[in-house]
């Protein structure tokens, strides 16, 4: 809206400083204050407020230190966030881009299913929550809209690499005959084109084109690339946010872990909606994308303001309200961006929890099938499952615990960004 307020003033009237608005760069950084002034000072009255209403957790004894304590925590905290995120976006970024409208659809959307499932198991005393189904069927329908959106919608574009004319990958030695190998340098089309390649590490290029799956089918396999795409986004979308809200399980761990992976999203968003980094990178330019900065801003300003009350030990709990909600915002933003190809190694702690899940009920069933189920309980692959619960058993204070999956989180955002540049 302020975009849109001084962008007016500084064309009609030439109001001084009303100019500062076109750039990126200062509604990002106005995105992530105000931001972190709604979580802090704001996420107190909330949390007053989810006292007085008793929204408190329900804590089952897993046997784990400190668990009983949290008893009677206030949650449904994901309310901090959302409002974090969405209200400073709403304030700064240009809100006739598909991309924030993507966003903030995606971040309604999935807040509103985690709402739903908190209600349920607060207010209605029901343990379970929302079913599964449901939960899976609104991730479903979050992913085809990003999916049938980002694919068909004429705004989403890509300015892909051309090399101009006389220039070739090689040269002849008019003495010799030989053929020798000179560098190329590729410039931008002028033209914005629909594309279905995204970012791909340690591959030449670092460029996958997913109708390339479809070439078998002959002439025009181009237009077929949905039948992938779409299916894929849906998953990555299910995947992530289910990562996220397991992660969410002990104070601070996804909360600081999503704050991370928010910041590095953030560069690469920047640099894929900037010509110069782009063509430094070597990655496609994506016209638009920086819009998406604002946003990514205010996603993590609202992360490390509720950080402040979600440390050890935690004054509030986001509760599925806002776990799932960070997951698939992050989901939809790779995949805005063109990046999602990389969310196995940006986003492995929620990929090791996720999978640490499976493995424990894989094998305690083969166990179970072999041995028994008095066996299968003695001789678990993990002493609990997600994986911080098994560092938990282990002993581990669980402030040591998230500690060592930031750190772990920092590595693999600055491998991330590294395989740009490896090929």
């Amino acid at each position: 809206m302020f975009y849109y307020l001084f962008d007016f003033l500084d064309r009609q009237f030439d109001v001084p400083g009303a100019g500062v608005f076109q750039y990126i760069s200062f509604r990002a950084a106005m995105a992530l204050i105000v931001s972190l002034l709604i979580s802090l000072v704001f996420g107190k009255r909330i949390i007053n407020l989810l006292h007085k209403k008793q929204v408190g957790e329900t804590v089952r004894d897993l046997g784990l230190e400190g668990q009983l304590e949290k008893k009677g925590t206030p949650t449904m905290g994901g309310l901090i966030i959302l409002s974090a995120i969405v209200i400073p976006t709403l304030l700064f970024a240009k809100l006739h881009n598909v991309y924030i409208i993507l966003m903030l659809v995606s971040t309604v959307w999935l807040g509103a299913i985690g709402f739903l499932d908190d209600y349920i198991k607060v207010f209605k005393k029901n343990k379970e929550g929302l079913a599964g189904r449901f939960k899976v069927l609104g991730q479903i329908g979050i992913g085809l809209i990003v999916g049938i959106t980002l694919y068909f919608n004429d705004d989403v574009v890509v300015k892909e690499k051309i090399f101009t004319s006389g220039q070739s990958a090689y040269s002849i030695d008019v003495m010799d005959g030989s053929a020798s190998h000179t560098p190329q340098m590729p410039v931008y089309a002028t033209q914005e084109t629909k594309s279905m390649k995204t970012t791909i590490p340690f591959v030449k290029n670092n460029e996958f084109d997913y109708s390339s799956l479809l070439s078998f089918l002959g002439d025009g396999y181009e237009k077929w690339a949905w039948l992938i795409f779409i299916p894929f986004v849906i998953l990555i979308v299910t995947a992530v946010s289910n990562g996220a809200n397991i992660t969410d399980g002990i104070d601070g761990l996804a909360t600081g872990t999503s704050a991370i992976i928010g910041v590095t999203l953030g560069i690469l968003a920047y640099v894929s909606g900037n010509t110069v980094f782009a063509d430094y990178l070597n990655i496609m330019y994506i016209p638009n994308s920086g819009e998406l900065v604002i946003f990514i801003a205010a996603f993590v300003g609202g992360c490390v303001g509720f950080l402040w009350y979600n440390s050890f030990p935690a004054q509030v709990f986001m509760g599925d309200t806002g776990s799932l909600a960070l997951g698939g915002i992050i989901a939809v933003f790779a995949i805005a961006i063109r990046k999602e190809l990389l969310i196995p190694i940006l986003c492995g702690v929620f990929l090791v929890e996720n999978v640490s899940v499976m493995m424990q009920v894989a094998y305690f069933k083969r166990m179970k099938k072999k041995h028994g189920i008095e066996y299968a309980r003695a001789n678990r692959l993990f002493k609990m499952a997600p994986l911080h619960h098994h560092y938990q058993k282990l002993g581990f204070h669980e402030a040591k615990i998230v500690s060592r999956f930031w750190i772990i989180g920092i590595m693999l955002a600055v491998l991330t960004i590294v395989t740009l540049k490896l090929r």
